[in-house]
């Protein structure tokens, strides 16, 4: 499928149904936590060469197949899809990376597995692998900066010193996507998922009355005293998922 950006996204789809506001049409729901934004985007063309295959005829151009809303996916498409949506974790690594010793520092590198359809369907359920693809896609909403402090710092090795937090935990039934996460540094994460600091639904950030240094807190929140947020509407907190976290986290 593809999402709202023209790029292509995953999940599965739980029952078709008719749409009430258009006749002869029909609605795909998808099933609860399935929807996955790929960390790295795919295009209908990558570097020049269609990546859905399926859709070219015998002598190589575009069939007519590819206006349609709805069609088949075939295996290797499917995970030649996943496969550049999963993408390489060279360019964005969590926090937490292997230290480097002369001992590791000479082991050979493993050679990249291009994997099956199925072997494909597999790895999007894997938790690590979702951690890593939800961090890439949040950290590329909000820039590699911190949403709460607006400070972008970046490591010895070039990479953002930032987390991608959930809004509503994962613990929670929080899906894995975009308008469910926040950039933020290591401290405005711990802060936020412990309720000393919450978010109202125009993104104020607010703090809690429970902590026992509001002012340190407050020098911590950019001057606008609100949350910076992607420009993309789509990719920005979702009200449902702050209401529930100050319902359910901040500490009033």
């Amino acid at each position: 499928m593809k999402n709202t950006k023209g790029y292509f996204a995953v999940a599965r789809v739980q029952e078709i149904i008719p749409d009430p506001r258009r006749q002869d049409m029909y609605l795909a729901v998808i099933e609860p936590g399935t929807y996955l934004d790929f960390g790295d985007e795919v295009s209908f063309r990558d570097q020049g060469a269609v990546v859905e295959q399926g859709l070219l005829n015998d002598q190589g151009n575009i069939s007519g197949r590819a206006q349609a809303a709805v069609r088949p996916l075939s295996p290797a498409d499917f995970a030649r899809i996943v496969e550049r949506g999963l993408g390489r974790d060279e360019d964005i690594l969590p926090r937490i990376d292997t230290i480097t010793t002369p001992e590791n520092l000479a082991e050979p590198e493993q050679p990249y597995q291009h994997l099956t359809a199925r072997d494909r369907v597999t790895q999007l359920t894997n938790r690590a692998i979702r951690d890593r693809n939800f961090r890439k896609t949040v950290l590329r909403a909000y820039g590699e900066r911190c949403a709460i402090t607006g400070l972008r710092l970046i490591n010895g090795g070039g990479r953002a010193e930032v987390e991608a937090a959930h809004v509503r935990p994962v613990e929670h039934d929080g899906p894995d996507i975009v308008s469910n996460g926040i950039a933020l540094s290591g401290t405005a994460h711990w802060m936020f998922d412990r309720g000393l600091v919450g978010l109202g639904d125009d993104l104020t950030i607010l703090v809690s009355r429970q902590t026992n240094d509001p002012t340190a807190i407050q020098s911590m929140i950019n001057g606008s005293g609100k949350l910076i947020a992607p420009e993309r509407l789509s990719e920005r907190p979702r009200t449902e998922f702050l209401m529930w976290h100050r319902d359910n986290c901040f500490k009033q």
